[in-house]
């Protein structure tokens, strides 16, 4: 019986949770059956009842943008957070800034990419958590917001054309982002100030 409980418990925890990582299990399943832990991720696996984001996290659903939380601290942002914030029209992959160890560039996540882009801790701000839609259910997902949004553009050198830039005027609090500018270096202040006025 106690392996059956394990994974209808494991199960539940699935539904509630967008994503699962592998140390999860081990609040379900008891440190001496670690092997066991790994036998049912892959049992899950094959039998397609969970999908593998990144190494070590696992989800139910078929999104790839939740890979921003398999690299906390996070939040997606650039083009993405564009997106989101309707500042274009385009659709977007997802774009994860993190201050983690990783390699920059692109992830296939569910065949599908995800790009992940690195920025030192102190830089690790202007992001909060908006409702987003997850197939039957909401839940809440970081993104930079306006302001961090345009200061990223620019830190990461991302093109921006005169329409996007005329959508950043019309939404952006300049109050907030002359605050957030505060943090970097004054050249590159002065560069994204006359970028945007």
């Amino acid at each position: 019986m106690g392996k059956v409980k394990y994974i209808l418990d494991i199960r539940k925890f699935f539904r509630e949770s967008p994503v699962v990582d592998i140390n999860s299990f081990k609040k379900f399943i008891p440190q001496k059956n670690k092997n066991y832990i790994y036998l049912l991720v892959s049992n899950l696996l094959k039998r397609k009842e969970i999908r593998r984001i990144t190494k070590g996290y696992y989800t139910i659903y078929d999104d790839n943008s939740l890979i921003v939380f398999c690299f906390k601290p996070s939040y997606l942002g650039l083009q993405n957070a564009l997106s989101f914030h309707n500042l274009w029209e385009q659709e977007t992959n997802p774009v994860v800034i993190t201050t983690n160890h990783i390699r920059n560039g692109s992830r296939k996540v569910f065949g599908r990419n995800a790009f992940l882009k690195r920025v030192p801790g102190k830089y690790m701000f202007g992001y909060e958590y908006y409702k987003y839609p997850l197939e039957n259910r909401e839940i809440y997902i970081p993104y930079s917001d306006i302001e961090k949004t345009f200061i990223d553009m620019i830190y990461f050198k991302q093109p921006l054309d005169k329409e996007v830039i005329l959508e950043f005027r019309k939404k952006i609090n300049k109050k907030k982002l002359l605050d957030y500018l505060k943090r970097y270096p004054k050249r590159f202040r002065d560069n994204v100030i006359s970028k945007l006025f």
